[in-house]
């Protein structure tokens, strides 16, 4: 399989006999877990292994501060420099989190290991990509300063963070308040004996590209889901507010057919974040839409490319961090960069249906967005930066009136698990992207308007469901520190359409229309 682009093909099946197994994230533990059965009763959740030790939920993972974010404006000359030492960052933080893994029996046995053997060591790779970043700026604007204060990097408990309702774009998206007081987790089963091979060697990784050289012995074991990362959504109480029009609003909606990536496109590149970085994202993306985009694509490359949508005047591309199912099953990337090697594994899940639409604002018209506008939706490291970028939002057919954020849902019978993913809806007037990919575009507030400066676009909506077997358990994939939580789902779009249909989409919006293609 191409780490590049690569497409789906049979799996090679390993279920275990005893059942099928998870792998639970904490404190480098593993633990092996046999789940439900297919007859379960409705809304019970996967059978889970406890936690072999509080250890589990204590240090699990690294956490270190977002240099991107902290970025001024980055001259374009620096840009794909500055954009290969933010992937370098991203690459330390992995291997560092693989060789905490390994490294569990030494952590629990001397408390200074961690610090001397892995945080440290990453402070000075850190403060290294930094200062390369920071000359790579300098040659053709001001030296940015402070950014060498983010170098370090800590421990983080694998405790999850209250998330409080939604404020942006007037609360559509809900907020993950189980209301009745009632705990969230999934219930407590009995279940497989954990595996206690935290003991494993680190191996010969390279430092910067995850490149392991000799294999699967070598993969970092994936950290979690967890049990308490499962919520029964009939145990949520509706959380999504209505939003009230106005007058002027633009009611319409388009609708674009690009399919459900039924020809199994993937890789682990971002374009976006990581240009000219090979498995810049550490995690698979589906992609529909756009056949061409890598991490080499350029604008012209993306232009040319084919299309997966009805419209063939439509070379978009939607993107998002693909679903595996915890089965027992490796897909082909069992052993590759964004698959094994960055601890995601499991069967990736086809989604059952894709839906792609441009909405409008309740408040005002909207403007045409410009061709190779760049939008990422959510934070691909919120469990680590916290929630300020967080935009997931998780739930069931029939019951989508109650969305989580950090919680992934358990469906009752006949009901399928949805991802929706609402884009930023406020645009500059002028950028296409910006040096964090965030400060060109913005929410609307809850009235529909937008923030000085910034003008009303389409709203991209992303919402793909599942139909997955009962009783197993399913994850998004993640980079290897963030422990596939759920609050890290995000989605990307880069407008490739025409002139002329991006034309169309605007006038049916804003006549109050559904369009479709």
């Amino acid at each position: 399989m191409s780490v590049k682009t690569h497409r789906r093909s049979r799996l090679r099946n390993r279920t275990a006999a005893a059942g099928l197994a998870l792998l639970l994230g904490g404190g480098g533990l593993a633990a092996a877990n046999v789940y439900a059965n297919a007859g379960s009763s409705s809304g019970t959740a996967p059978r889970a292994a406890q936690p072999q030790d509080q250890a589990a939920q204590g240090m699990s993972t690294i956490a270190c501060p977002e240099v991107a974010d902290a970025l001024p404006e980055v001259p374009r000359k620096a840009r794909r420099e500055v954009s290969r030492n933010l992937a370098q960052l991203d690459a330390q933080v992995a291997f560092a989190y693989k060789k905490l893994r390994w490294s569990d029996r030494q952590v629990r046995q001397d408390p200074n290991y961690a610090r001397n053997a892995i945080l440290g060591p990453l402070e000075s790779r850190r403060t290294a990509a930094i200062n390369r970043i920071t000359i790579a700026i300098s040659r053709s604007a001001p030296r940015p300063s402070g950014l060498e204060e983010l170098a370090g990097c800590q421990l983080k408990e694998n405790v999850p963070e209250p998330i409080a309702a939604d404020r942006r774009d007037g609360g559509q998206n809900g907020g993950d308040r189980n209301g009745d007081g009632r705990d969230g987790g999934a219930p407590e089963q009995n279940g497989g004996q954990g595996d206690q091979n935290g003991d494993g060697q680190d191996g010969n990784g390279q430092d910067g590209n995850n490149q392991n050289g000799n294999g699967q012995n070598n993969n970092a074991r994936p950290g979690g889901p967890a049990r308490s990362d499962f919520v029964d959504i009939t145990r949520i109480r509706p959380n999504v507010p209505q939003q009230r029009i106005r007058s002027g609003a633009s009611r319409g909606k388009f609708t674009t057919e690009c399919g459900r990536n039924e020809n199994g496109l993937f890789n682990p590149d971002n374009v976006i974040v990581a240009p000219g970085v090979s498995n810049g994202a550490h995690h698979m993306h589906d992609y529909v839409g756009n056949q061409g985009n890598d991490a080499f694509a350029s604008d012209d490359d993306l232009a040319r490319a084919g299309t997966t949508c009805a419209n063939q005047d439509d070379k978009s591309s939607y993107f998002w961090p693909v679903l595996r199912l915890q089965n027992g099953q490796n897909e082909r990337d069992v052993n590759e960069p964004g698959g094994g090697q960055d601890g995601n594994v499991g069967q990736i899940q086809t989604p059952a249906s894709v839906t792609l639409t441009f909405e409008g604002n309740p408040r005002q018209k909207v403007t045409a967005m410009p061709r190779f506008l760049r939008i990422i939706t959510g934070d691909a490291k919120a469990f680590t930066n916290g929630v300020g970028n967080a935009n997931a939002s998780w739930s069931c057919t029939g019951f989508e009136d109650r969305q989580l954020k950090n919680k992934y849902p358990i469906c009752p019978e006949g009901s399928q698990v949805v991802r929706t993913l609402r884009f930023q809806s406020c645009w500059d007037g002028r950028n296409i992207d910006s040096a964090n990919h965030r400060t060109h575009v913005d929410f609307a507030r809850r009235d529909g308007s937008c923030k000085r400066g910034f003008r009303a676009i389409p709203q991209m909506v992303q919402r793909i469901t599942y139909d997955l077997p009962r009783g197993t358990v399913f994850a998004v994939d993640s980079f290897p520190e963030q422990l596939h939580k759920p609050i890290t789902d995000h989605g990307d779009f880069i407008n490739v359409m025409s002139d002329r249909l991006m034309k169309r989409v605007t006038n049916c919006i804003n006549s109050g229309r559904n369009c479709t293609n």
